[in-house]
Order: structure tokens, then sequence, then C-alpha cells
């Protein structure tokens, strides 16, 4: 059993950044972020693949760029840098974590993560 707790959203301006975190209890395999704004479907942002001592980033096209995911394997966690942030990243973020790949290319209706975090609000003002 795997247990996923994020941290670090809020309330910031557009233009500013945020780094949430993922605590993970538990093995994890591949993490990923998701986003579910309100009145949509949850969205992949950014997934992390560990083959040893390098890392395979994946994003979604929407945050490229602006966004970077990251890992402490050491402490068991995942991060998420946000920089120049903008009212459309409003959302709910959650964490997860799967045996299988997170990227941009997978269907997570049909084929959802293991885990799920509980979620943390990030809101963007204009």
């Amino acid at each position: 059993q795997v247990e996923l707790v994020e941290s670090g959203g809020g309330l910031v301006q557009a233009g500013g950044s945020l780094t949430l975190s993922c605590a993970a209890s538990g093995r994890t395999f591949n993490m990923g972020w998701f986003r579910q704004a309100p009145g949509k479907r949850r969205e992949f942002v950014a997934g992390i693949r560990s083959a040893g001592i390098i890392s395979y980033t994946y994003y979604a096209d929407s945050v490229k760029g602006r966004f970077t995911i990251s890992r402490d394997n050491a402490k068991n966690t995942g991060l998420l840098q946000m920089n120049s942030l903008q009212p459309e990243d409003t959302a709910v973020y959650y964490c997860a974590t799967d045996k299988d790949l997170l990227s941009e290319k997978r269907d997570y209706v049909k084929v959802p993560p293991d885990y799920w975090g509980q979620g943390t609000q990030v809101t963007v003002s204009s």
C-alpha cells in the first residue's frame, strides 16, 4: 500500500511560482502530477521515470518550458516546480504513482494510476 501526501499549493499572482511536494510512504515507481479544474476532467501534467541515475521526464504541452518535475529518491518525494503561472493553471493538483510509465500518451480514463494523493489547491490570480 502506498500513501501520497501533496503540499505546497496556495494562491499566487499570474507570473509567479510555486513548488509542489509529494511525500510518499511505501514503495513508489513512476511518479506523476495531474490537475483538475472545476468542471473539467482530470488531466496529465508531468511524469518522471527513474532508470538508475538517469531520469526521463514527460510533460503536457500546456506546461512545457514552465513546469519541472523531479524526485528525491532518498526522501521518497516528488516535486513539481511551477514557473510563469497563469490563471488557466488554477486547479487541484494531484500526485500519482504507478508501476507503468506516466506520460502524456497514456489514456488515464481507461488506465488510471495505481495510487493518488488527496490533492492540493493551486489558485492563480490575474
